[in-house]
């Protein structure tokens, strides 16, 4: 499954959980933050974490190769600073890129900027806990049973069910 990746849970019995980011959507969104202003890494690390909300901060073994991918298609070029710091900026070959994949830009913006308003907005702490409660009652289901293939369909069309009443409103 590529849009899922084995994690641990507290009792150490696998889940499975979506990726935060989908192949090439951290680049793009690097590149989007470069657009905006030249930047160190850190300021870059910043950004993201500051988009994404909770408590994800991405790490430099995940930003700088990132950016290392950018500079090598000619995306971006680092300057260095004063202080021997390298800032990056974007080149031309970049600003074509980005503008190439504006609409997946848009939607992990769109993706994150909704994340962090259910998060943060006390007007959604019901849609929250409610998100939660599903989560961890179907976590403990897997957990704790073995679900036939017809328990693991009919679970399914509820929550399919769910978002097609939630999308009617």
């Amino acid at each position: 499954m590529p849009s899922s990746n084995l994690i641990e849970s507290s009792e150490s019995i696998p889940t499975l959980r979506k990726r935060l980011f989908e192949a090439g959507q951290m680049k793009l969104l690097v590149l989007h933050f470069i657009a905006q202003a030249p930047k160190y890494s850190y300021d870059i690390i910043k950004d993201v974490a500051s988009l994404v909300g909770g408590n994800y901060k991405p790490s430099t073994g995940t930003i700088c190769p990132t950016i290392n991918y950018l500079e090598e298609h000619q995306y971006t070029q680092a300057e260095l600073s004063a202080d021997d710091r390298k800032q990056y900026r974007i080149t031309p070959t970049g600003l074509q890129h980005l503008e190439e994949n504006q609409e997946t830009v848009k939607k992990i913006l769109d993706r994150f900027n909704t994340r962090k308003q259910i998060q943060n907005d006390e007007q959604y702490v019901d849609i929250k806990r409610a998100m939660e409660n599903l989560k961890t009652s179907l976590r403990l289901k897997i957990q704790h049973c073995e679900l036939t293939p017809e328990q693991v369909r009919d679970i399914a069309e509820k929550i399919d069910q769910a978002a097609v009443n939630i999308a009617r409103m």
